[in-house]
């Protein structure tokens, strides 16, 4: 499979939409496929020193005239005695009835990740990794598609998760896996099974590696970024290197997917949704591969086989 080509067999759910870095606000993007009960928004960035408010409405269209319907506006105010969150649903150009929560966790100054994260009935807000707010729809969640972003924020990252990567345990917002990290795969690798792996690159990376092993710790094939020449090869269980011949994907201070998708003979990789070839695996050495086992300078936010 040549650099640049779409992993066909694996499903609509699995691709992420590519993060978006540095946007100048305000900020209007549509949303790929729109929302879904289980889908996921990440916004990192800094409060300005100076900031007033800023906010981010969950749009049921782009157009300027009329304004579209807003299914979710959170709207964070810092210009007041008691800095609060206002939330509320603009329809048919009318404000409804406004829902307010003190006790800001946002600060001037500092820094932020918040995550919006969408269920059936309700949107949770969580800000640095704990739960802050929750808001009923008032409107149907599948008529938004597209993100506003407004005010004063100086906006670092946007990213858009289709599967909620936080729910692999009893915790709703965890801070994400250790690395090196172990991922058990108790029934091997069968044709058809996708191993997704997603984080972000630490500040200042030298490598990060993607084993998979059988009983006798054995890697029949390891995934290998190494950061000093900007390299992606696949190596061996005998240590030869085989070098993808794509651009270098990861970038320090930024989300990427990793995705492997095993088939018969081999497995095929795509990074950030885009394919990047594909490397050969007796089927049988497939079928033992009991770990899954990811190191070096990443921080892990989904682990999944």
């Amino acid at each position: 499979m040549s650099p640049g080509e779409k992993l066909d067999p694996i499903p609509d759910s699995f691709i992420l939409q590519p993060p978006v870095f540095h946007p100048v606000v305000p900020y209007v993007t549509t949303i790929f496929g729109g929302l879904h009960a289980g889908k996921m928004v990440m916004l990192q960035g800094v409060v300005p020193l100076d900031a007033h408010r800023f906010q981010v409405d969950f749009q049921c269209g782009c157009s300027l005239c009329p304004r579209p319907d807003i299914a979710f506006h959170f709207n964070p105010r810092f210009h007041t005695t008691k800095p609060h969150v206002i939330c509320n649903t603009l329809h048919g150009g009318r404000w409804q009835r406004e829902a307010r929560w003190p006790h800001l966790a946002l600060r001037r100054g500092s820094s932020f990740l918040i995550l919006f994260l969408f269920g059936n009935e309700e949107v949770k807000v969580s800000v640095n990794g704990q739960h802050f707010l929750h808001f009923h729809y008032r409107l149907p969640l599948s008529h938004v598609n597209t993100l506003g972003i407004f005010g004063d924020i100086l906006v670092e990252a946007v990213g858009f998760l289709n599967i909620n990567p936080f729910v692999e345990g009893s915790r709703e917002y965890p801070a994400g896996h250790k690395v090196p990290c172990s991922h058990a795969l108790p029934q091997g690798l069968s044709p058809g099974q996708v191993i997704i792996v997603r984080g972000l690159v630490l500040q200042e990376p030298k490598h990060f590696t993607v084993s998979l092993r059988d009983q006798a710790a054995h890697a029949p094939v390891t995934l290998r970024a190494s950061f000093a020449d900007r390299t992606l090869a696949w190596i061996s269980r005998w240590g030869q290197k085989k070098l993808i011949s794509a651009p270098f994907l990861f970038y320090p201070q930024r989300f990427f997917e990793v995705l492997l998708l095993c088939q018969e003979g081999g497995l095929k990789l795509a990074l950030n949704g885009q394919g990047l070839g594909a490397t050969s695996v007796n089927q049988q050495a497939l079928e033992q591969l009991r770990e899954l086992r990811i190191s070096g300078s990443v921080q892990l936010y989904c682990v999944h086989s």
